[in-house]
């Protein structure tokens, strides 16, 4: 397996493709400066590691989101964290792919699981939404569970009564983020094998 930082460096030797996007990849949170570090905010983190290895930021105000086109591993991708709030995030996926003309297949999707334990990548090619409100509205909105998503782990609940909203909404420590900072590492990696078809070979590495 390559070193995250050799990945890195390629996906910024090959050749910028021209164009537009040929995939949506979403983060999915909550926008706004209360929601800043905390845990349903995952994907945004994830996605803002993925926009340094490509060297852009996600600050363009389009399709009721943050967005950026950028080159990844040879593919033109638009980067994509709704603004409209966790619940209604496949109204923001939903535009993005109609303006492009792309299916669900042309959508990854980068978001946290309380299932898993802090860090912990879990990687699917499709499926149900799991109980995740975000990924609820992509599959209403877009008539489809048919893409592939990258679930990071957020730790389960303290105790099973400790109230899930609470939890999701609580805000990571500096240790956390310290663990999660390498996940975002090989989240990314794991994108750009999806992005090459590789799935499975991004399944074997990171789940």
């Amino acid at each position: 397996m390559k070193d995250i930082k050799d990945i890195f460096d390629l996906f910024k030797k090959i050749e910028r493709p021209s164009g537009p996007p040929e995939f949506v990849i979403a983060g999915l949170g909550n926008p706004g400066q209360d929601y800043l570090r905390t845990r349903h905010n995952t994907g945004f983190m994830a996605l803002d590691r993925v926009a340094a290895a490509c060297g852009v930021k996600i600050d363009k105000i389009k399709f009721r989101s943050l967005t950026a086109q950028a080159a990844l591993g040879g593919h033109r991708v638009l980067l994509l964290k709704p603004s409209t709030f966790m619940n209604n995030s496949g109204e923001a996926v939903r535009d993005a792919l109609e303006f492009y003309k792309l299916d669900p297949l042309h959508l990854i999707v980068v978001y946290d699981d309380t299932t898993l334990a802090l860090g912990k990548l879990r990687i699917r090619r499709k499926g149900s939404d799991g109980g995740h409100n975000g990924i609820k509205s992509i599959i209403y909105q877009t008539d489809s569970d048919q893409f592939p998503r990258v679930k990071i782990g957020i730790g389960e609940r303290p105790n099973p009564n400790y109230d899930l909203a609470d939890w999701v909404l609580s805000k990571y420590s500096d240790a956390e983020l310290t663990v999660l900072n390498t996940s975002f590492d090989s989240a990314a990696a794991a994108i750009g094998l999806i992005l090459d078809g590789k799935i499975e070979e991004a399944m074997a590495k990171y789940n």
